[in-house]
C-alpha cells in the first residue's frame, strides 16, 4: 500500500533518484526549458517550485544555505536568489509549466517540455 507516500521512485533507487532530481531541477533553473520525458518532468516540478517558494519566504543566507543543498550549481542558487524570487514576488505558486511534445523517436516514450512560467 502508498499510504503517505507523497512521489514516485521512477524505477530507481533513492539516491539515484535524488542526484536525478537534483540535476534536473539545475538544468530547469539554469536555461528556464527543459525538453525531458513526462514521468521526470511530473516528479522534478513540485521540486522546482518548493525551491522557488522556500527562497522567496527565508532571509538570504539561510535560502542560499537551503538551495545550495539541492541544487549542483552555486549559479543556479544565484539566479533564483537574484532574478526569480523579483520575477514571481506577486505568484504565490504555479511557477513551472509542462507542455506536451510527443513521443521520441528511439523508444516511443512520452516527451515534454517542462519550462519557468
Amino acid at each position: 500500500m502508498r499510504h503517505q507516500v507523497k512521489s514516485t521512485r521512477i524505477n530507481r533507487n533513492s539516491a539515484h533518484l535524488n542526484a536525478m532530481l537534483s540535476n534536473l531541477a539545475t538544468s530547469i533553473v539554469i536555461y528556464e526549458k527543459v525538453k525531458t520525458t513526462t514521468t521526470k518532468a511530473k516528479a522534478v516540478k513540485p521540486v522546482v517550485e518548493k525551491l522557488i517558494s522556500a527562497a522567496k519566504k527565508k532571509s538570504l543566507p539561510l535560502a542560499m544555505r537551503h538551495l545550495n543543498k539541492h541544487l549542483n550549481d552555486k549559479n543556479a542558487s544565484k539566479k533564483i536568489i537574484r532574478e526569480l524570487v523579483d520575477r514571481y514576488k506577486d505568484r504565490d505558486s504555479g511557477y513551472v509549466r509542462i507542455t506536451k511534445l510527443g513521443f521520441r523517436a528511439g523508444d516511443a516514450a512520452p516527451m515534454v517540455q517542462i519550462e519557468l512560467v
